[in-house]
């Protein structure tokens, strides 16, 4: 079972008695009932973001000692990688999650309070070698180059959905979803 939903805490219940232990044979006898509290997910919870997100969030923490300096400094840049995760969906919300973030966020151990997702994107590749995909200056649907396991694509032409990366397919080339940056 994964660390994060193995719970961490228990509630023991034998005819009238109650005890709490954070193994689930702890405390030692025969209880009627052992019910699992919470787990460390729910302790602390984890802020999902983008590796380039987490490394913005990482300096901005390392160069202000104060939330609302950061925040400032996030709405007065035009284009921050904090500022699209601040305002896409509810920005009220999610600032009040980046002031929770802010608080416990520990430089040393970044793991316990941000989850790394992983973005996927659209790329266009060659069906007969799967090393082989559109670059990204192309203006025509001929220009491609060769990415082996090890290279990033970022040279590669990306796009956000099926569809886009299909307009530049033909016969001998498909669209398919693959992780970009940093796993």
């Amino acid at each position: 079972m994964s660390e994060e939903i193995k719970p961490v805490a228990y509630r023991f219940k034998n005819e009238g008695i109650m005890r709490y232990g954070t193994d689930d044979k702890y405390p030692l006898g025969k209880w009627d009932i052992v019910e699992p509290l919470y787990t460390k997910q729910q302790l602390q919870p984890r802020v999902k973001m983008t590796r380039e997100q987490a490394g913005d969030f990482k300096d901005l923490h390392e160069q202000y000692s104060l939330l609302s300096n950061a925040l400032n400094s996030i709405y007065e840049v035009k284009h921050s990688p904090m500022k699209l995760w601040i305002t896409k969906g509810k920005p009220r919300q999610n600032e009040m999650m980046f002031a929770k973030l802010w608080a416990g966020f520990n430089a040393l151990h970044p793991e316990e309070t941000i989850e790394i997702i992983v973005e996927n994107k659209w790329f266009v590749r060659s069906i007969n070698d799967p090393y082989l995909f559109l670059l990204k200056d192309s203006d025509s649907h001929d220009t491609y180059g060769y990415f082996d396991d090890d290279d990033d694509l970022s040279e590669a032409k990306q796009f956000d959905t099926k569809e886009q990366a299909e307009e530049w397919t033909n016969p001998l080339t498909e669209a398919v979803l693959l992780p970009v940056g940093d796993e």
